[in-house]
């Protein structure tokens, strides 16, 4: 197998993205601009049957006394019509159904009226109407209520209602709010304290790869709230659902057919004291479209260095040496200049339009945001501590500690366009996505590594680390919805392809060594200048039907689910680097790594004679594709065991099916007796089922007591079945593929099956209250977690391992409660809670548990049993907050914080890391203004408590050692947004 190559030239595919996406906008436009000027009003609302939440097709809304004025409901229980500018009563009619009379519904050509969720109950001719007001209707939050009550599994949620109320700007800000969420970085949302291995995102509700395609999570902070639906997460799993999520499963619905034309613009910067406006920020010379979020070329391999190959001096002429060593970019060294404020800015528009002539209509969306924030870290911190080797010494030893500062430039804009097309019984709807993200950074650390401490040499340097990471995501979703016989068949396909590409172009590392008499580069110290270019492209590929048939069962209403799914995963992997190497005697007059490759640096030229090494091999055995695919297909009955009992069985089976194609260093370097080489071979197959049961038992109209079984599973990434070795340049600690064996680790890597048990006790409140308990278990065979690898005693390396069986129990208490029973003057207060506490336990293989013995300290005892890593054993969310729709207010004070969770398993001479807890207290303000309240105005304090990002090691009677540690500051934001 030859050497693949890659050129990180500009991203062309960027500019055949932002052509397409001009031409969405054009035609979004036109739609806009053939609507016209109507003197009437727009009249819309949904009709769903009270009973069992879902839309009722065919019902009737007119004007009392005129039947002609009105319209029927479609396949979504959505209507739609015009009326003359005026005040009138409606009436909604439906066979089997109360009547239901709204007083005061106001038609006005500048505004839709969205009379918002319409609840039909079932009756007969002798009951009397039910006579509402249109503010009753619009003020409730009735149906995510009444989805939540009805729903066949355990799910929380907030809807579009409640974003506009609290003024949730992004959807990371509205999850969480929700029960059990916690939120990582700012970006990524977890479930019960489970980590990312364990959470699952979907848009749509199709499985779509975030901006790192090794997360299950997508981000969060790029979807504004104006063009979602809801927020759902469901806490346990249903048949229709992917079976590869533990925790929680959530899923963003975006708008197809907004209820009100939108057309909104806004604005907002932030300021923290410690990044902002700081003459010390950390940055270097980049490309010219850095600010786009992608590499413009500048950092791009040189034309000679991609084939991974490099001349070598006597080898190649002295020419050619120092043309190649003067192609690189010389810019090696960080510089200081005055960090920007933080900005961000979004666009968007949406609306309906009613087709003449015609009960179709269509809908369109469209949304363009643009964020670039700033950090500064001046007090960074990268340690890694061994325990002591007399069992009477309880502090750790240091082996390296690297501290210093570090800058960092984030960009990331996003595109988001749809357009749908809805008949009486169908709905088509085509959206496209794209991400596109840049971080650019730069460092500069102290390193002192202890030579004292096992496998280490002992020095003293200074690094210069300079990196860029450019990411980019464009998924296309094409969905159709049919509905048959009256709606009790129901046909809903998908189709969802997905293209990721990431790129690490031209990471710099370097490292002036440090003695009393001199300083130099040395490769057995703080190591010799360093490049690396890392690129990865993965294509994804989803199709699935869901068919749903109404049914009679036992005499009763039973509904019955069957469906389809295929998903195609594709990667393309490579990592190339170059050292700098020297052909004489180095002697250097300044230490500005800027100088570095000046030219009287470089080969022939002494002292010092640089030229550049390829650390890549005939064969890269970094270089790696891999491909899965997964085939589903499920079955689930809905049927009512008892008066009051409903029950949901289900089965799901998944064949899955994952390939490589990689090599070992030793195959690479030519050993092919003891080195291992796979050509899209077979590392993972199974066939599995997943049966999963949910019991739901009515004990009032608004309370519920749910029990289910499932069972689930977690399977590897590709890139931890791999023989990949991903170096970390800033903290060079590295990551190895599960493929590597060791004396500890046969290399064998298989999938976590999980099996799931839930209890829940819900009650429901008006205006959104609500108080539930829940309870569950869970047992894990063969859970996956990031171990230290002890053998490697020189060098900090990582890997992905199967450990022992593992099991956790907890519970869960959520609350939402309005303040107007301590007094009728606190009726704009509420405070809302959720509180998860978690036990979680892994049994220790012998392997593990025998390395622990080895290190035990006096007075220590081992149990067998020990944290999950990943498992935060309680999850904290609290609010108190204000929202008056008359005063266009809302103002709230927001808590969160989970527990000190295990990240990596320790081994033998090393400690277990745990990430500390961080305290996260926000406040905002969110004031609406003009006649309309069309303009808003939000002000918001992040990290009030000033609490760190911190890791730290443990061990028994020890002080707490850092493993790594970032102070991200208080930040203050501004924002402004208007609706026109």
């Amino acid at each position: 197998m030859t050497t693949r190559t890659k050129v990180l030239a500009p991203d062309s595919l960027w500019f055949l993205k932002l052509k397409t996406m001009k031409k969405t906008l054009f035609f979004l436009f036109i739609f806009v601009l053939t609507q016209g000027f109507s003197q009437n009003g727009i009249i819309r609302g949904v009709v769903i049957d009270d009973a069992v939440g879902e839309s009722i097709i065919g019902a009737n809304v007119f004007v009392k006394d005129n039947p002609t004025s009105g319209a029927v409901t479609d396949l979504d229980g959505s209507f739609s019509f015009s009326l003359p500018a005026g005040t009138y009563t409606l009436q909604v009619k439906y066979i089997g159904y109360q009547t239901i009379t709204i007083d005061d519904v106001v038609s006005d050509p500048k505004e839709e009226n969205v009379l918002g969720t319409i609840r039909l109950s079932e009756g007969d001719l002798e009951l009397d109407e039910v006579v509402v007001t249109a503010k009753v209707i619009k003020t409730s939050e009735v149906a995510l209520l009444t989805l939540k009550r009805k729903s066949a599994v355990m799910m929380d949620g907030i809807s579009s209602a409640k974003f506009k109320q609290v003024g949730d700007a992004t959807a990371v800000e509205a999850a969480k709010r929700v029960t059990g969420v916690s939120i990582e970085g700012g970006k990524y949302v977890y479930v019960r304290g489970l980590g990312d291995r364990y959470s699952k995102s979907m848009l749509n509700n199709v499985d779509i790869p975030g901006l790192d395609p090794d997360k299950n999570t997508l981000q969060m902070d790029i979807f504004p709230t104006n063009l979602i639906d809801n927020i759902i997460i469901s806490k346990n799993f249903a048949a229709e659902m992917p079976a590869d999520f533990t925790g929680g499963l959530l899923n963003i619905e975006t708008k197809d057919f907004p209820e009100r034309k939108l057309l909104s613009v806004s604005v907002s910067t932030s300021y923290n004291p410690q990044m902002n406006l700081n003459s010390d920020y950390l940055t270097y010379n980049g490309g010219g479209t850095d600010f786009l979020g992608f590499d413009d070329g500048t950092r791009a391999l040189p034309a000679g260095a991609q084939d991974g190959s490099a001349p070598f001096p006597f080898v190649n002429s002295n020419q050619e040496v120092s043309d190649f060593a003067k192609s690189f970019n010389p810019t090696l060294g960080a510089r200081r200049t005055t960090s920007p404020m933080d900005f961000s800015a979004s666009f968007s528009m949406a609306n309906q339009i009613g087709l003449k002539n015609s009960t179709n209509s269509l809908g369109y969306i469209f949304s363009l945001s643009y964020k670039t924030d700033y950090k500064y870290y001046d007090d960074v911190v990268y340690g890694e501590f061994q325990k002591t080797l007399s069992p009477t010494e309880y502090q750790m030893n240091y082996a390296t500690v690297q501290s210093g500062q570090l800058g960092e430039k984030n960009v990331l804009l996003g595109g988001l366009a749809g357009i749908a097309y809805k008949t009486a019984k169908s709905k088509y709807r085509l959206t496209l996505l794209h991400l596109q993200n840049g971080e650019s950074r730069a460092g500069q650390f102290d390193i002192d590594n202890n030579g004292a401490a096992v496998g280490q040499s002992g020095y003293i340097a200074k690094s210069d680390n300079l990196e860029y990471n450019q990411r980019g995501l464009t998924n296309v979703l094409i969905n159709g919805v049919h509905k048959y016989d009256d709606g009790n068949w129901e046909v809903d396909w998908r189709l969802s392809p997905t293209l990721s590409s990431i790129s690490d172009p031209d990471i710099r590392k370097t490292a002036f060594t440090y003695t009393p008499t001199n300083t130099f580069f040395s490769a057995g110290a703080g190591g010799n200048p360093s490049r690396i270019w890392r690129s990865l492209t993965e294509v994804n590929g989803i199709g699935k039907v869901d068919i749903t048939r109404k049914h009679l069962l036992f005499d009763n209403p039973g509904k019955l689910k069957f469906g389809l799914s295929n998903t195609y995963k594709f990667r393309d992997y490579e990592i190339l680097s170059y050292d700098i190497q020297f052909f004489a005697n180095q002697s250097w007059d300044s230490t500005d790594p800027n100088a570095v490759l000046n030219p009287e640096n470089i080969y022939p030229n002494e002292p010092n004679a640089i030229y550049f090494q390829s650390g890549n091999g005939r064969l890269n055995p970094n270089a790696y594709q891999s491909n899965s695919n997964n085939a589903a297909a499920y079955i689930s009955e809905e049927f009512q065991l008892l008066k009051k009992l409903n029950a949901v069985i289900g089965l799901r089976a998944e064949y899955f099916v994952q390939r490589h194609t990689g090599r070992d260093q030793l195959y690479a370097n030519g050993d092919k007796i003891n080195g291992r080489n796979l050509d899209n071979e077979v590392v993972l197959e199974s066939l599995d089922l997943f049966p999963t049961a949910n019991f739901i038992y009515g004990l009032t109209d608004m309370q519920n007591l749910r029990a289910s079984y499932s069972r689930t599973i977690a399977r590897p990434s590709f890139k931890e079945l791999s023989f990949a070795q991903i170096l970390d340049p800033i903290t060079n600690r590295i990551f190895n593929g599960s493929l590597f064996t060791y004396s500890s680790w046969n290399g064998q890597l298989v999938s976590t099956n999980i099996d799931n048990m839930d209890l829940r006790w819900e009650l429901f409140m008006e205006n959104g209250q609500i108080f539930s308990v829940s309870a569950f278990a869970k047992a894990f065979n063969n859970p996956i977690e990031l171990v230290r690898i002890p053998e490697q005693q020189t060098s900090t390396e990582y890997q992905p391992r199967n450990v022992g069986d593992g099991f956790l129990y907890g519970f869960e208490v959520e609350f939402r409660k309005d303040l107007d029973f301590i007094t009728p003057a606190m009726k704009n207060f509420n405070i809302s809670g959720n509180l998860t506490i978690i036990e979680s336990m892994i049994e220790m293989t012998d392997v593990e548990f025998n390395s622990r013995q080895s290190y035990l300290k006096d007075g220590e005892t081992l149990d067998r049993n020990r944290q999950m890593a990943g498992q935060s054993p309680y999850v904290i969310n609290g609010g108190v907050s204000y929202n008056s729709d008359d005063l266009g207010l809302d103002v709230g004070v927001f808590y969160n914080v989970k527990g000190p969770t295990l990240t990596i398993v320790g081994a033998g001479l090393f400690p277990d890391i745990y990430m500390k807890p961080f305290h996260s207290l926000n406040f905002s303000v969110l004031k609406k203004i003009g006649k309309n309240q069309n303009t808003t105005i939000d002000f918001k304090v992040a990290n009030i408590l000033n609490s760190k990002l911190q890791s730290v090691y443990q061990s028994y009677n020890a002080d707490d050692q850092i493993f790594n540690s970032i102070n991200p500051g208080i930040s203050f934001g501004l924002g402004l947004s208007h609706n026109f």
